[in-house]
């Protein structure tokens, strides 16, 4: 697995989101050192998904700002496109193009944002999809692939960005139990390669062996947060432990 040519940090400083008056995220800061994993835990609607869509400006921050590898990107002036030409996203449903090729569904970024010619894009994807085992499969369409194989290509597409940067949401909560496994193999096998990852997961397991900070929040706050040992097992708040016990 490649990771980024240069590791960098993930700095989120007093992050609010307000949707309609009701406020998603409070103040929430969050430093992620270079080359490191971070993993967000927490129950359903306590604002996980929606701080990382704020990370790569999916989402726009109600009040805080964002710097990436030391540049701000909530600054008035920052380029969107390049920022999410940085910053890899595997969402929990894969978001493929379906009535395109596997390959297609890679090259196009490579093409479109980074400016390759073709044949430099189409030996870039078919590398990534070598890396993720699905090579053989590269001229079908999403359809035509199971849900672990779709979520490889939509991994693969994000790679093959060289992103500095990759976040996961919820990137296995779609998937049957039997298919969980290579994907977080695949997490597993980036995280050891040194890239910087947010991974927001219900899989206390992964978190455990493959973060070096993990975070829980809960209603839009920064709970508790800390190496995996600390914070699985030895919670200092009632709401964590009480999270765990439901969990585990």
């Amino acid at each position: 697995m490649s990771s980024s040519r240069h590791p960098v940090g993930v700095h989120a400083e007093n992050i609010t989101k307000v949707f309609d008056r009701h406020p998603v995220l409070q103040d929430v800061s969050l430093k992620v050192e270079p080359g490191t994993t971070t993993c967000i835990i927490g129950p359903s609607g306590s604002g996980k998904s929606t701080f990382l869509r704020c990370i790569n400006r999916l989402e726009e921050p109600t009040a805080g700002r964002i710097v990436i590898g030391g540049e701000d990107i909530t600054s008035d002036d920052a380029d969107i496109d390049a920022i999410r030409s940085r910053v890899g996203m595997v969402f929990q449903s894969f978001n493929l193009f379906p009535h395109m090729t596997v390959l297609r569904n890679i090259t196009l970024a490579l093409m479109r944002v980074r400016k390759m010619p073709r044949d430099q894009a189409v030996a870039v994807a078919e590398a990534q999809l070598e890396e993720v085992g699905l090579l053989a499969l590269k001229d079908r369409r999403p359809s035509q692939l199971s849900g672990g194989q779709q979520q490889r290509v939509a991994i693969a597409r994000a790679l093959a960005m060289q992103p500095d940067v990759m976040l996961f949401d919820e990137a296995t909560s779609a998937l049957d139990p039997e298919l969980v496994k290579g994907i977080l193999e695949i997490m597993k096998r980036l995280a050891a390669s040194g890239m910087t990852m947010m991974v927001v997961t219900h899989e206390l397991r992964f978190a455990r062996e493959a973060a070096n900070q993990v975070v829980f929040l809960d209603r839009g706050h920064i709970v508790e947060s800390g190496p995996p040992d600390k914070v699985f097992n030895t919670p200092s708040s009632d709401r964590l432990r009480e999270f765990l016990s439901q969990m585990l």
